[in-house]
Protein backbone atom coordinates (compact mmCIF):
# COMPACT_ATOMS: atom_id res chain seq x y z
CA UNK A 1 0.00 0.00 0.00
CA UNK A 2 2.81 2.42 0.85
CA UNK A 3 4.36 1.67 -2.53
CA UNK A 4 1.15 2.69 -4.30
CA UNK A 5 0.89 5.95 -2.34
CA UNK A 6 4.48 6.76 -3.23
CA UNK A 7 3.70 6.34 -6.92
CA UNK A 8 0.76 8.71 -6.74
CA UNK A 9 2.83 11.38 -5.03
CA UNK A 10 5.75 10.81 -7.39
CA UNK A 11 3.70 11.48 -10.51
CA UNK A 12 0.95 13.84 -9.39
CA UNK A 13 2.32 15.84 -6.49
CA UNK A 14 2.48 18.98 -8.61
CA UNK A 15 -1.06 18.47 -9.89
CA UNK A 16 -2.39 17.92 -6.40
CA UNK A 17 -0.63 21.04 -5.18
CA UNK A 18 -2.11 23.13 -7.97
CA UNK A 19 -5.59 21.81 -7.21
CA UNK A 20 -5.37 22.05 -3.43
CA UNK A 21 -3.70 25.36 -2.73
CA UNK A 22 -5.93 28.32 -1.90
CA UNK A 23 -3.46 31.05 -2.73
CA UNK A 24 -1.16 31.68 -5.66
CA UNK A 25 2.29 30.09 -5.50
CA UNK A 26 5.29 32.17 -4.56
CA UNK A 27 7.08 33.49 -7.64
CA UNK A 28 10.72 34.21 -7.07
CA UNK A 29 12.54 36.97 -8.93
CA UNK A 30 15.79 35.23 -8.11
CA UNK A 31 14.54 32.04 -9.78
CA UNK A 32 13.40 34.09 -12.75
CA UNK A 33 16.74 35.74 -13.20
CA UNK A 34 18.63 32.48 -12.77
CA UNK A 35 16.59 30.33 -15.18
CA UNK A 36 16.14 32.98 -17.86
CA UNK A 37 19.82 33.88 -17.68
CA UNK A 38 20.73 30.24 -18.14
CA UNK A 39 18.45 29.91 -21.19
CA UNK A 40 19.80 33.11 -22.68
CA UNK A 41 23.21 31.52 -22.68
CA UNK A 42 22.09 29.41 -25.64
CA UNK A 43 21.59 30.77 -29.15
CA UNK A 44 18.22 29.21 -30.00
CA UNK A 45 16.37 30.23 -26.83
CA UNK A 46 17.93 33.67 -27.12
CA UNK A 47 16.64 34.02 -30.68
CA UNK A 48 13.25 32.60 -29.71
CA UNK A 49 12.78 35.13 -26.91
CA UNK A 50 13.71 37.92 -29.31
CA UNK A 51 11.17 36.73 -31.89
CA UNK A 52 8.27 35.66 -29.70
CA UNK A 53 8.24 37.28 -26.28
CA UNK A 54 6.71 40.63 -27.27
CA UNK A 55 3.90 39.00 -29.26
CA UNK A 56 3.14 36.58 -26.43
CA UNK A 57 2.97 39.42 -23.93
CA UNK A 58 0.49 41.21 -26.19
CA UNK A 59 -1.60 38.03 -26.51
CA UNK A 60 -1.68 37.62 -22.73
CA UNK A 61 -2.78 41.21 -22.30
CA UNK A 62 -5.55 40.79 -24.86
CA UNK A 63 -6.85 37.73 -22.98
CA UNK A 64 -6.55 39.42 -19.59
CA UNK A 65 -3.82 37.02 -18.48
CA UNK A 66 -0.73 37.77 -16.43
CA UNK A 67 2.65 37.36 -18.06
CA UNK A 68 4.36 34.97 -17.57
CA UNK A 69 1.68 32.32 -17.07
CA UNK A 70 1.02 31.50 -13.42
CA UNK A 71 -0.72 28.26 -14.32
CA UNK A 72 -0.35 26.36 -17.57
CA UNK A 73 -1.84 23.13 -18.91
CA UNK A 74 -1.01 21.40 -22.20
CA UNK A 75 -3.24 18.87 -24.00
CA UNK A 76 -2.26 16.88 -27.06
CA UNK A 77 -4.55 14.79 -29.28
CA UNK A 78 -2.93 12.09 -31.40
CA UNK A 79 -5.60 11.33 -33.99
CA UNK A 80 -6.66 14.98 -34.32
CA UNK A 81 -3.03 16.16 -34.55
CA UNK A 82 -3.47 19.10 -32.18
CA UNK A 83 -1.65 20.49 -29.19
CA UNK A 84 -3.49 23.00 -26.98
CA UNK A 85 -2.08 25.42 -24.42
CA UNK A 86 -4.35 26.58 -21.58
CA UNK A 87 -3.52 29.32 -19.07
CA UNK A 88 -5.09 30.96 -16.01
CA UNK A 89 -4.10 33.58 -13.44
CA UNK A 90 -5.24 32.03 -10.15
CA UNK A 91 -5.89 28.54 -8.83
CA UNK A 92 -9.66 29.03 -8.57
CA UNK A 93 -10.47 30.58 -11.95
CA UNK A 94 -11.08 28.39 -15.02
CA UNK A 95 -8.39 27.85 -17.63
CA UNK A 96 -8.53 29.86 -20.85
CA UNK A 97 -7.45 28.47 -24.22
CA UNK A 98 -4.36 30.38 -25.32
CA UNK A 99 -3.00 28.62 -28.41
CA UNK A 100 -3.61 25.60 -30.64
CA UNK A 101 -0.67 24.13 -32.54
CA UNK A 102 -0.85 21.53 -35.30
CA UNK A 103 1.10 18.35 -34.57
CA UNK A 104 2.79 17.96 -37.92
CA UNK A 105 3.82 14.28 -37.90
CA UNK A 106 2.53 11.08 -36.30
CA UNK A 107 3.65 7.46 -36.05
CA UNK A 108 2.04 4.40 -34.54
CA UNK A 109 -1.62 4.05 -33.73
CA UNK A 110 -3.98 4.98 -30.94
CA UNK A 111 -3.16 3.53 -27.54
CA UNK A 112 -0.43 3.94 -24.92
CA UNK A 113 3.29 3.33 -25.40
CA UNK A 114 4.36 0.03 -23.90
CA UNK A 115 7.93 -0.77 -25.00
CA UNK A 116 11.02 0.69 -26.60
CA UNK A 117 10.85 0.73 -30.38
CA UNK A 118 7.08 0.42 -30.71
CA UNK A 119 6.98 3.87 -32.39
CA UNK A 120 4.03 4.78 -30.20
CA UNK A 121 3.41 8.29 -28.92
CA UNK A 122 2.56 7.82 -25.22
CA UNK A 123 -0.96 8.44 -23.96
CA UNK A 124 -1.57 9.42 -20.37
CA UNK A 125 -0.75 12.05 -17.77
CA UNK A 126 2.70 13.60 -17.85
CA UNK A 127 4.55 16.83 -17.13
CA UNK A 128 7.49 18.75 -18.57
CA UNK A 129 10.70 17.65 -16.89
CA UNK A 130 13.37 18.97 -19.24
CA UNK A 131 14.21 22.04 -21.32
CA UNK A 132 16.65 21.20 -24.12
CA UNK A 133 18.06 24.32 -25.83
CA UNK A 134 20.36 22.29 -28.11
CA UNK A 135 17.94 19.66 -29.39
CA UNK A 136 18.56 17.84 -32.65
CA UNK A 137 15.01 19.02 -33.43
CA UNK A 138 15.73 22.71 -32.84
CA UNK A 139 14.23 23.05 -29.33
CA UNK A 140 12.52 20.43 -27.21
CA UNK A 141 10.58 19.97 -23.99
CA UNK A 142 11.03 16.60 -22.30
CA UNK A 143 8.16 14.62 -20.78
CA UNK A 144 8.43 12.30 -17.78
CA UNK A 145 7.74 9.11 -19.73
CA UNK A 146 7.75 6.44 -18.36
CA UNK A 147 5.66 7.65 -15.45
CA UNK A 148 4.59 5.47 -12.53
CA UNK A 149 1.73 3.91 -14.48
CA UNK A 150 3.97 3.16 -17.46
CA UNK A 151 6.55 1.47 -15.26
CA UNK A 152 3.91 -1.01 -14.13
CA UNK A 153 2.21 -1.63 -17.47
CA UNK A 154 5.09 -1.28 -19.94
CA UNK A 155 8.04 -3.56 -20.63
CA UNK A 156 9.95 -3.74 -17.33
CA UNK A 157 13.37 -3.79 -19.02
CA UNK A 158 12.90 -1.52 -22.03
CA UNK A 159 9.80 0.67 -21.68
CA UNK A 160 11.33 3.31 -23.93
CA UNK A 161 12.03 6.94 -23.15
CA UNK A 162 13.25 10.27 -24.50
CA UNK A 163 9.77 11.54 -25.30
CA UNK A 164 9.68 15.22 -26.22
CA UNK A 165 7.56 17.98 -27.66
CA UNK A 166 9.94 19.30 -30.29
CA UNK A 167 10.35 21.04 -33.65
CA UNK A 168 11.30 19.52 -36.95
CA UNK A 169 8.09 17.77 -38.13
CA UNK A 170 9.63 14.30 -37.82
CA UNK A 171 9.06 11.71 -35.11
CA UNK A 172 9.56 8.14 -33.96
CA UNK A 173 7.23 8.56 -30.98
CA UNK A 174 7.39 12.20 -29.90
CA UNK A 175 5.07 15.19 -30.45
CA UNK A 176 6.50 17.39 -33.23
CA UNK A 177 5.34 20.88 -34.10
CA UNK A 178 6.95 23.38 -36.48
CA UNK A 179 10.13 25.21 -35.47
CA UNK A 180 8.41 28.60 -35.32
CA UNK A 181 5.86 27.05 -32.96
CA UNK A 182 8.21 25.16 -30.66
CA UNK A 183 10.19 28.34 -30.09
CA UNK A 184 6.96 30.05 -29.03
CA UNK A 185 6.00 27.16 -26.73
CA UNK A 186 9.55 27.11 -25.36
CA UNK A 187 9.32 30.79 -24.47
CA UNK A 188 5.89 30.26 -22.87
CA UNK A 189 6.98 27.35 -20.69
CA UNK A 190 10.45 28.65 -19.86
CA UNK A 191 9.05 32.03 -18.84
CA UNK A 192 6.51 30.35 -16.56
CA UNK A 193 9.16 28.15 -15.00
CA UNK A 194 11.26 31.25 -14.44
CA UNK A 195 8.62 32.65 -12.07
CA UNK A 196 8.13 29.47 -10.09
CA UNK A 197 5.83 27.23 -12.16
CA UNK A 198 7.86 24.04 -11.85
CA UNK A 199 4.97 21.70 -12.72
CA UNK A 200 3.43 22.03 -16.19
CA UNK A 201 1.12 19.07 -16.85
CA UNK A 202 0.93 17.57 -20.33
CA UNK A 203 -1.98 15.19 -20.93
CA UNK A 204 -1.83 13.15 -24.13
CA UNK A 205 -5.18 11.85 -25.38
CA UNK A 206 -5.91 9.45 -28.24
CA UNK A 207 -8.58 11.77 -29.67
CA UNK A 208 -10.67 14.85 -29.04
CA UNK A 209 -13.68 13.12 -27.59
CA UNK A 210 -16.14 15.73 -28.85
CA UNK A 211 -15.19 15.25 -32.51
CA UNK A 212 -17.58 12.75 -34.07
CA UNK A 213 -15.21 11.37 -36.70
CA UNK A 214 -12.49 10.80 -34.11
CA UNK A 215 -14.91 9.30 -31.60
CA UNK A 216 -16.26 6.84 -34.15
CA UNK A 217 -12.74 5.86 -35.25
CA UNK A 218 -11.70 5.14 -31.67
CA UNK A 219 -14.91 3.17 -31.20
CA UNK A 220 -13.95 0.88 -34.09
CA UNK A 221 -10.47 0.30 -32.65
CA UNK A 222 -11.76 -0.51 -29.17
CA UNK A 223 -14.75 -2.61 -30.22
CA UNK A 224 -12.84 -5.89 -29.94
CA UNK A 225 -10.05 -4.68 -27.63
CA UNK A 226 -11.32 -4.51 -24.05
CA UNK A 227 -7.97 -3.44 -22.62
CA UNK A 228 -7.71 -0.48 -24.97
CA UNK A 229 -11.39 0.32 -24.32
CA UNK A 230 -10.83 0.52 -20.56
CA UNK A 231 -7.77 2.72 -21.02
CA UNK A 232 -9.49 5.10 -23.44
CA UNK A 233 -12.52 5.31 -21.12
CA UNK A 234 -10.32 6.69 -18.34
CA UNK A 235 -8.75 9.17 -20.74
CA UNK A 236 -12.28 10.22 -21.69
CA UNK A 237 -13.08 10.74 -18.00
CA UNK A 238 -10.18 13.19 -17.74
CA UNK A 239 -11.18 14.92 -20.96
CA UNK A 240 -14.81 15.30 -19.86
CA UNK A 241 -13.82 16.61 -16.43
CA UNK A 242 -11.72 19.38 -17.92
CA UNK A 243 -14.36 20.24 -20.50
CA UNK A 244 -16.95 20.57 -17.74
CA UNK A 245 -14.96 22.54 -15.16
CA UNK A 246 -11.95 23.92 -17.07
CA UNK A 247 -9.83 22.63 -14.19
CA UNK A 248 -7.26 19.84 -14.31
CA UNK A 249 -8.61 16.57 -12.87
CA UNK A 250 -6.79 14.78 -10.07
CA UNK A 251 -5.56 11.46 -11.45
CA UNK A 252 -4.43 8.57 -9.27
CA UNK A 253 -2.88 5.17 -9.97
CA UNK A 254 -4.00 1.75 -8.80
CA UNK A 255 -1.57 -0.99 -7.75
CA UNK A 256 -2.02 -2.53 -11.20
CA UNK A 257 -0.91 0.68 -12.89
CA UNK A 258 -4.32 1.76 -14.13
CA UNK A 259 -5.30 5.42 -13.94
CA UNK A 260 -8.29 6.58 -11.92
CA UNK A 261 -9.82 10.04 -12.43
CA UNK A 262 -11.10 11.48 -9.15
CA UNK A 263 -14.71 12.71 -9.25
CA UNK A 264 -15.17 11.52 -12.82
CA UNK A 265 -18.44 12.58 -14.38
CA UNK A 266 -21.08 9.95 -15.20
CA UNK A 267 -20.55 8.48 -18.64
CA UNK A 268 -22.94 9.95 -21.18
CA UNK A 269 -22.94 8.40 -24.67
CA UNK A 270 -21.73 10.92 -27.23
CA UNK A 271 -23.20 11.48 -30.68
CA UNK A 272 -26.35 9.47 -30.09
CA UNK A 273 -28.54 9.47 -33.22
CA UNK A 274 -31.25 12.06 -32.85
CA UNK A 275 -34.75 10.68 -32.47
CA UNK A 276 -36.53 11.21 -35.76
CA UNK A 277 -39.98 12.81 -35.67
CA UNK A 278 -43.05 10.74 -36.43
CA UNK A 279 -45.26 11.85 -39.29
CA UNK A 280 -48.99 11.53 -38.65
CA UNK A 281 -49.93 12.34 -42.24
CA UNK A 282 -52.44 9.91 -43.77
CA UNK A 283 -51.75 9.38 -47.47
CA UNK A 284 -54.59 9.80 -49.95
CA UNK A 285 -55.51 6.26 -50.99
CA UNK A 286 -58.22 5.28 -53.48
CA UNK A 287 -59.49 1.96 -54.70
CA UNK A 288 -58.64 2.34 -58.37
CA UNK A 289 -60.25 -0.50 -60.30
CA UNK A 290 -58.50 -0.09 -63.62
CA UNK A 291 -55.08 1.35 -64.43
CA UNK A 292 -54.23 1.51 -68.12
CA UNK A 293 -50.91 0.18 -69.32
CA UNK A 294 -51.01 1.87 -72.73
CA UNK A 295 -52.82 5.12 -73.40
CA UNK A 296 -53.44 7.37 -76.36
CA UNK A 297 -52.59 10.45 -74.34
CA UNK A 298 -50.52 10.65 -71.14
CA UNK A 299 -51.62 12.70 -68.11
CA UNK A 300 -50.64 16.37 -68.35
CA UNK A 301 -49.67 18.60 -65.42
CA UNK A 302 -51.37 22.03 -65.44
CA UNK A 303 -48.94 24.47 -67.02
CA UNK A 304 -47.04 21.74 -68.80
CA UNK A 305 -43.59 20.26 -68.26
CA UNK A 306 -41.96 23.48 -67.03
CA UNK A 307 -44.57 23.92 -64.29
CA UNK A 308 -44.15 20.30 -63.21
CA UNK A 309 -40.35 20.66 -63.12
CA UNK A 310 -40.70 23.79 -60.97
CA UNK A 311 -42.98 21.90 -58.56
CA UNK A 312 -40.48 19.05 -58.23
CA UNK A 313 -37.62 21.47 -57.70
CA UNK A 314 -39.50 23.12 -54.84
CA UNK A 315 -40.26 19.73 -53.30
CA UNK A 316 -36.55 18.91 -53.48
CA UNK A 317 -35.67 22.09 -51.59
CA UNK A 318 -38.35 21.57 -48.95
CA UNK A 319 -37.34 17.97 -48.32
CA UNK A 320 -33.80 18.89 -47.23
CA UNK A 321 -35.24 19.70 -43.78
CA UNK A 322 -36.45 16.09 -43.48
CA UNK A 323 -32.98 14.58 -43.91
CA UNK A 324 -31.34 12.81 -40.96
CA UNK A 325 -27.97 14.28 -39.86
CA UNK A 326 -26.04 11.68 -41.84
CA UNK A 327 -27.59 12.57 -45.24
CA UNK A 328 -27.19 15.74 -47.28
CA UNK A 329 -28.25 14.61 -50.78
CA UNK A 330 -30.50 11.90 -52.19
CA UNK A 331 -32.40 10.86 -55.29
CA UNK A 332 -35.86 9.78 -54.14
CA UNK A 333 -38.21 7.86 -56.37
CA UNK A 334 -42.00 7.99 -56.03
CA UNK A 335 -44.76 6.01 -57.66
CA UNK A 336 -48.33 7.38 -57.85
CA UNK A 337 -51.51 7.15 -59.91
CA UNK A 338 -53.19 9.99 -61.74
CA UNK A 339 -56.80 8.87 -61.43
CA UNK A 340 -59.34 9.27 -64.21
CA UNK A 341 -60.56 12.53 -62.65
CA UNK A 342 -56.95 13.86 -62.67
CA UNK A 343 -56.36 13.53 -58.91
CA UNK A 344 -52.89 12.19 -57.98
CA UNK A 345 -53.40 9.35 -55.44
CA UNK A 346 -51.83 6.20 -53.96
CA UNK A 347 -48.34 7.60 -53.52
CA UNK A 348 -45.64 5.08 -52.68
CA UNK A 349 -41.91 5.73 -52.14
CA UNK A 350 -39.85 3.28 -54.19
CA UNK A 351 -36.52 4.75 -53.15
CA UNK A 352 -36.24 6.99 -50.10
CA UNK A 353 -34.15 7.64 -46.99
CA UNK A 354 -35.98 6.58 -43.85
CA UNK A 355 -39.54 6.25 -42.56
CA UNK A 356 -39.91 9.90 -41.58
CA UNK A 357 -38.36 11.24 -44.79
CA UNK A 358 -40.55 8.98 -46.92
CA UNK A 359 -43.75 10.04 -45.12
CA UNK A 360 -42.94 13.73 -45.51
CA UNK A 361 -42.09 13.19 -49.17
CA UNK A 362 -45.53 11.69 -49.80
CA UNK A 363 -47.12 14.61 -47.97
CA UNK A 364 -45.24 17.09 -50.15
CA UNK A 365 -45.96 15.26 -53.40
CA UNK A 366 -49.68 15.15 -52.63
CA UNK A 367 -49.69 18.96 -52.79
CA UNK A 368 -49.33 18.82 -56.57
CA UNK A 369 -52.20 20.22 -58.62
CA UNK A 370 -54.84 18.17 -60.39
CA UNK A 371 -53.71 16.76 -63.71
CA UNK A 372 -55.49 16.39 -67.02
CA UNK A 373 -56.07 12.60 -67.00
CA UNK A 374 -54.77 10.06 -69.48
CA UNK A 375 -56.99 9.18 -72.43
CA UNK A 376 -57.70 5.65 -73.62
CA UNK A 377 -60.36 4.91 -76.28
CA UNK A 378 -61.45 8.51 -76.01
CA UNK A 379 -62.21 8.16 -72.30
CA UNK A 380 -60.25 9.38 -69.26
CA UNK A 381 -58.45 6.55 -67.43
CA UNK A 382 -56.14 6.12 -64.47
CA UNK A 383 -52.39 5.94 -65.27
CA UNK A 384 -49.46 4.96 -63.08
CA UNK A 385 -46.54 7.41 -62.90
CA UNK A 386 -43.00 7.02 -61.54
CA UNK A 387 -41.04 10.15 -60.71
CA UNK A 388 -37.48 10.77 -59.47
CA UNK A 389 -37.08 13.72 -57.07
CA UNK A 390 -33.57 15.12 -56.50
CA UNK A 391 -33.23 16.37 -52.91
CA UNK A 392 -30.37 18.56 -51.74
CA UNK A 393 -29.11 19.46 -55.22
CA UNK A 394 -29.10 23.12 -56.26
Amino acid sequence: MMKNIFWIILVFLGSLQVQAQTSAPSFSNTAASSFVSYQMGFQRPRESFARKEANLKALFEAKNLKWPARYMYIRSFKYDSQLEVWVKNTVTEPYKLLKIYKVCALVGTLGPKRFEGDYQVPEGFYHINEFNPNSAYYLSLGLNYPNASDRVLSDPVKPGGDIYIHGGCATVGCIPIKDDQIDELYVLTASSKSVGLDFIPVHIFPIKYDVKKSYEYLGKLTKDNQQLKEFSDVMEDAYDYFEQYKQIPIVMIKDNGQYVVSNALPKVPKFQPKLRPVSHHKPLVRNVEFVADAVAKWPEYPGGGDAYAAFLKQVGKDMVKAFPDSVSRAYAQVEFIVDKDGTPVNFKVLKGVDTYFNAVLIEQMEKMAKWSPAIYREKPVAKKMVQTVPVGFD
